[in-house]
């Protein structure tokens, strides 16, 4: 059994849209979004109060609100270069820390966001209330938001860095959650046209076709192509991209909404490096490709069959050259998304909100290895990694208001079934492109084959009591997850194992305060308790291994507390934000004996971590146009134990990986007579990359600038703008993500390749076009 068999089980109207989706010509158009100051979209979440208003795009206060919530716009996304990923623009925000190899932020196996110490993989992310999971590379319980929408149809993305609203429908967001909002059809009927080009022979073309309102309908349809060109090395970044989302409005309040995203994307690796490598090799070495001499001559030597390429030779005589580099890699994305929602006005005191969802993905990872030979004179093969995923959910929620509670009460169910496969193929010598094999070809050895099937249930109910003329708000409420994974391994295999794992906790409770101390100023306080699902880590142990460890097995759970202060004045808003996190049952895959003795690897509980921290932030408006964003976030997130792992491993009081202690943004822009100029910075301070602390990548400052022409109406044209965007304006030289293939104990040489160089300066030109 392989990827391409698993049944996709969707509802008959998903179908009926995915199959109208492929078969029309479409049009898309710019987006344009939320207006400064304004709420997010009616339909964007169906269980999400937050209100979040600022004086301009950019949103760092969110009066009323009992946590950390902070926003960015249409307007702020539209300010990047064309195609970038949100995340871009919430870098901007405090204790934000987005990384990836790519000016635009879209290449998946670099794309990494850290907030308040907690990795992606502990947080929680969503698209008007639908699930996108912790948008993991190896597609377990979601997809990446870049390939969930097109950038220019977002009007919003709202973060809350601390813990995230009660409702949030995600099973991992032990730390904070990022909400993104579609945008509306546009009123007025029109096509819009949006043509980029870049460095490395980078194009994309995004067009948008809007019908216009009819009797409260309304609808549009997108097409986005994007051909973006590796800044290193060989190879593209290929995605095709079709948005629908059609809108009826009736009455006071009700509305129904159908958004419809089918993405295929194929994107080259970019070589992981290590400290040592780089420094050896230099910034921008990467894979063979299309040197296949080399990338045999390496295999051969693997075999001891001769020596490495000369151009290994300043490699120290420790260093495994074998896996300095490799041939080829890539991975290849085909992703099927529907949501449809609906907002029912009950009387004047009561809505009820209703959601469901289908989501379903084919992908797979490609590596040219030399570890497994396709024949006598071709020792090497190539190694894929299959996903196939189908997931359907739904979300409910009843908003109503006795006296001055407003109460909420809501759940969500989530169906999800999940085969992932280790494949390996022929090679007949060189190849230069990117093919989907499991389509075409059947593997001369599988490693594995596991299906994977998950329930998530969840309830929650949360009152919000307002006092004092609505000056002091409090809000109380509780959770309940129940998230159930059965795993079976479909071939044998020694790996990986096949049982049941659950995740429940029926008492996850949230509290918090909000006092007004006038019309323009406010304090907050806050707890939340969270837990995460186990997810496939479980399995990913013999099986020996799983049932000696199931039954002392926890699920990871954090406790955050915060305090903060608001306040918005004439030409400013300003914000502090103080927390502290403790998160326990933290999991690890270790050798939990000592290094003269023998035992398995397991999933194990290495202890807590404690994390405190303040996050600043400042927008001055010192003259009208002109925008200054300041932020200052300092974050001490440590281990608080130590653990066996082929001996001890002394991590108590030791700072968490990937996370900088320190960060600081700087961003300021000016709008005159047409022309909007943007330019910041953003520094990043020092990341270790080891358990123990003795390895880390340096601190780094980087600049981004632009402008943006808006010419007005020409001719037949309703507007036309100009754009110019450059990226990494100093051209520095500096490691983006670490840990892409996971962190080690101690490193003190830099020998694990498991970080990315950051993208060299990059020029940016688009013009668009409204009719």
């Amino acid at each position: 059994m392989s990827v391409r068999h698993i049944s996709i089980r969707m509802s008959g109207l998903a179908l009926a849209v995915v199959a109208a989706l492929h078969g029309a010509a479409v049009f898309a158009a710019d987006n344009t979004g939320v207006t400064a100051g304004a709420a997010a979209p009616a339909d964007a979440s169906v269980t999400d109060k937050s209100k979040a208003k600022s004086l301009e795009a950019i949103s760092v206060v969110a009066p009323g609100e009992t946590i950390q919530v902070q926003s960015v716009s249409s307007v702020d996304i539209k300010a990047l270069p064309p195609g970038s990923s949100a995340f871009k623009a919430l870098d901007e925000l405090p204790g934000v820390n987005f990384q990836s190899s790519d000016p635009w932020g879209a290449y998946e196996w670099s794309t990494q966001i850290t907030l308040h110490g907690f990795d992606q993989s502990r947080l929680g992310f969503t698209l008007d209330n639908i699930p996108l999971g912790n948008m993991s590379y190896g597609v377990t319980n979601g997809l990446q938001v870049t390939r969930a929408i097109t950038s220019d149809n977002l009007s919003a993305a709202e973060i809350a860095q601390g813990a995230g609203a009660l409702g949030t429908p995600s099973s991992t967001n032990l730390g904070g959650t990022v909400q993104f909002y579609s945008a509306d059809p546009d009123p007025v009927a029109g096509a819009r046209v949006s043509q980029a080009v870049a460095s490395d022979s980078t194009y994309r073309t995004f067009v948008r076709l809007d019908s216009g309102d009819f009797h409260g309908y309304s609808m549009y349809v997108s097409f986005n192509r994007a051909d973006t060109g590796k800044w290193k090395g060989y190879g593209d970044q290929v995605d095709n991209q079709v948005n629908l989302k059609s809108l009826y409005q009736w009455g006071d309040g009700n509305r129904v909404s159908l958004f419809v995203d089918s993405s295929k994307r194929k994107e080259y690796d970019y070589q992981d490096l290590s400290l040592t490598s780089q420094r050896i090799l230099g910034w921008n070495y990467d894979y063979w490709q299309p040197d296949w001499t080399s990338a045999v001559q390496t295999a051969l030597a693997i075999q001891g069959k001769g020596a490495y390429p000369a151009s290994l030779n300043g490699l120290p005589a420790n260093y495994d050259k074998g896996d300095v580099n490799y041939y080829a890699g890539g991975g290849i994305r085909r992703d099927n998304l529907v949501g449809l929602s609906g907002q029912f006005a009950l009387g004047s005191n009561a809505t009820l909100n209703l959601g469901t969802y289908y989501h379903g993905d084919r992908g797979e990872g490609q590596w040219a290895t030399p570890y497994v030979a396709s024949s006598a004179t071709v020792p090497i093969a190539m190694r894929t990694t299959d996903y196939g995923l189908d997931r359907t959910g739904g979300t409910a929620s009843l908003n109503f208001n006795i006296a001055n509670n407003d109460i909420e009460i809501g759940a969500w169910v989530e169906d999800a079934n999940t085969n992932q496969e280790r494949n390996y193929f022929y090679l007949n010598g060189q190849y230069t492109f990117l093919s989907d094999f499991y389509d075409s070809e059947q593997p001369f050895l599988r490693g594995f084959l596991q299906n994977y099937q998950t329930t998530t249930r969840m309830g929650y109910i949360e009152d919000t009591l307002h006092f004092m003329d609505d000056r002091l708000t409090v809000n109380i409420g509780t959770k309940a997850l129940d998230v159930a994974t059965t795993a079976k391994a479909l071939v044998p295999t020694s790996a990986l194992s096949g049982g049941q794992v659950t995740a429940k906790d029926n008492f996850l409770p949230q509290a918090g305060v909000d006092y007004k101390l006038d019309a323009h100023q406010d304090v907050y306080a806050s707890y939340t308790k969270n837990m995460a699902a186990y997810g496939f880590l479980p399995f990913s142990q013999s099986q020996t291994s799983f049932d000696n460890a199931k039954s002392s097995l926890k699920p990871e759970e954090s406790q955050t507390f915060e305090f903060g202060y608001r306040v918005q004045g004439a030409g400013f808003e300003a914000s502090a934000d103080a927390y502290f996190t403790h998160f326990t049952n933290r999991l690890l895959a270790v050798t939990p004996c000592s290094a003269v003795q023998t035992c398995s690897a397991i999933i194990n509980n290495v202890g807590s971590v404690k994390s405190k921290g303040i996050d600043l932030a400042l927008i001055w408006k010192p003259m009208e146009h002109m925008r200054w964003l300041n932020t200052l976030s300092y974050d001490n997130s440590k281990y608080q134990n130590n653990y066996l792992d082929n001996g001890v491993v002394e991590t108590s009081g030791k700072y968490v990986v990937g996370t900088p202690v320190w960060m600081f943004t700087s961003a300021l822009s000016y709008t005159l007579d047409g022309f909007t100029f943007n330019i910041d910075g953003k520094y990043t301070g020092r990341r270790y990359i080891t358990y123990i602390n003795d390895s880390s990548v340096p601190a780094y400052w980087l600049f981004n600038a632009g402008v943006n022409y808006d010419i007005g109406a020409v001719s037949i044209l309703k507007d036309l703008s100009l754009g110019f965007n450059i990226t990494n304006l100093a051209n520095k030289h500096y490691f983006a993500t670490t840990g892409t293939n996971g962190y080690v104990a101690s490193d003190p040489n830099g020998y694990n390749q498991t970080l990315q160089a950051g993208a060299r300066r990059q020029y940016f030109f688009n013009i668009n076009a409204k009719f």
